[in-house]
C-alpha cells in the first residue's frame, strides 16, 4: 500500500520550520528580558532616580538654571534646523534612487551611508578643517566677519552631517518596493511633477517620512561626539543638552547633570512612543490592502 503526502501549504512550513521546544522559545525570552534589564531598564531608571535623588526643588532649579535653558533651545533650534534640511534632501535622494537610472547612483548610495561609517568625532574634524579659523576656508571666513567654528552655524552643519542618512535610508527601500506605476500612470492622465508628488507619491510614503524624521530628529538632538569637536564648549552660548550635562558631570554637580540627562531620556521615551504609534498605524494602513 502506497502512502500519498501532500507538500504543507507555504504558512504551515513557516509554522513547522519554526516550532521550537517550549525551553527553547522561554529561555531566549528570559535572556532577552535579562540583557534589556541590564543594559536599557536600569540605567533608564537609575537616570530618573539620580535626578530627583536631592528632591524635585533641586531638579527644577537645575533645569531652569539660565545656562541649562540655553543649551534646551540651543539643541532644538538645531534640531528644527538639521531636520527639514534633512527632510528635503532624502526626499530627493530616495526619489532620484528609486524612481530613475543614472551614472553614478551607486556611489550616491554610497555617500548617504558614509555617517554611519565615519566616527562622529572624525566628521566634526573635517569641519574644523574646512571652516576654521588654519583652514581651508578660514581666512576668507574672517575677513568677513564670518564664524562657523564655534558657533551655532558649525553645530548644525555637524547635526546635518550625521543625520543624513536616517530619512533617506528609510525612504529609498519604501520607494523601490512602490515601483513607478503609479507616477507613470498619474503622468499619463496629464499630472504635472509636483501634481504627482503630492498626490500619488507623498500618500504612500507619508509613514516612512514620518518615522525617518523622528529618528532624524532623536539623533539631532542627542548628538555629542561631532557637536563636541566644533562647538567649543562656550557655556550659555555654544553647548547643547548633551554637552551640558557633560560639562556638569564633570564639575561634580551630579544632580544637575541627571536633571538635565533626564530631559533627553525623556525625549528618547517620547521618540519611542511615536515610533511605536507610527508603526501601527502604518500597520492599520496597509492592512485593508492584504486582503484585498
Amino acid at each position: 500500500m502506497t502512502t500519498i503526502t501532500f507538500p504543507l501549504s507555504p504558512s504551515a512550513q513557516k509554522e513547522h520550520a519554526t516550532q521550537e521546544p517550549a525551553w527553547v522559545r522561554w529561555s531566549l525570552i528570559g535572556v532577552a528580558l535579562i540583557f534589556l534589564t541590564l543594559f536599557l531598564f536600569i540605567p533608564l531608571i537609575s537616570v530618573f532616580y539620580e535626578a530627583f535623588k536631592k528632591g524635585s526643588d533641586v531638579y527644577f532649579a537645575a533645569i531652569t538654571d539660565p545656562d541649562a535653558v540655553s543649551a534646551i533651545q540651543l539643541t532644538l533650534t538645531v534640531a528644527a534646523i538639521a531636520v527639514p534640511l534633512n527632510l528635503v534632501f532624502g526626499v530627493a535622494a530616495a526619489w532620484a534612487i528609486a524612481k530613475f537610472e543614472f551614472r553614478g547612483k551607486n556611489l550616491l548610495i554610497t555617500l548617504i551611508d558614509l555617517p554611519f561609517s565615519v566616527s562622529p568625532v572624525v566628521s566634526g574634524l573635517i569641519y574644523v578643517l574646512v571652516f576654521g579659523l588654519q583652514g581651508w576656508f578660514g581666512p576668507w571666513l574672517a575677513e568677513h566677519d564670518m564664524k562657523i567654528i564655534f558657533a551655532v552655524p558649525g553645530i548644525v552643519l555637524a547635526t546635518v552631517f550625521v543625520t543624513v542618512p536616517f530619512i533617506a535610508r528609510e525612504l529609498i527601500p519604501l520607494m523601490q518596493a512602490q515601483g513607478t506605476e503609479e507616477e507613470e500612470a498619474a503622468v499619463v492622465l496629464g499630472a504635472s511633477g509636483w501634481q504627482t508628488f503630492y498626490k500619488v507619491t507623498l500618500p504612500n510614503i507619508k509613514w516612512g517620512l514620518l518615522y525617518g524624521a523622528i529618528l532624524c530628529n532623536a539623533r539631532a538632538m542627542g548628538e555629542f561626539g561631532a557637536v563636541s569637536v566644533v562647538s567649543g564648549h562656550i557655556r550659555g552660548s555654544t553647548n547643547t543638552m548633551p554637552l551640558h550635562v557633560e560639562i556638569l558631570y564633570n564639575e561634580y554637580n551630579f544632580a544637575a547633570a541627571f536633571a538635565v540627562a533626564s530631559l533627553l531620556a525623556l525625549l528618547a521615551l517620547v521618540t519611542l512612543a511615536l515610533k511605536t504609534l507610527i508603526e501601527f498605524r502604518n500597520q492599520q494602513h496597509q492592512q485593508p490592502r492584504g486582503h484585498e
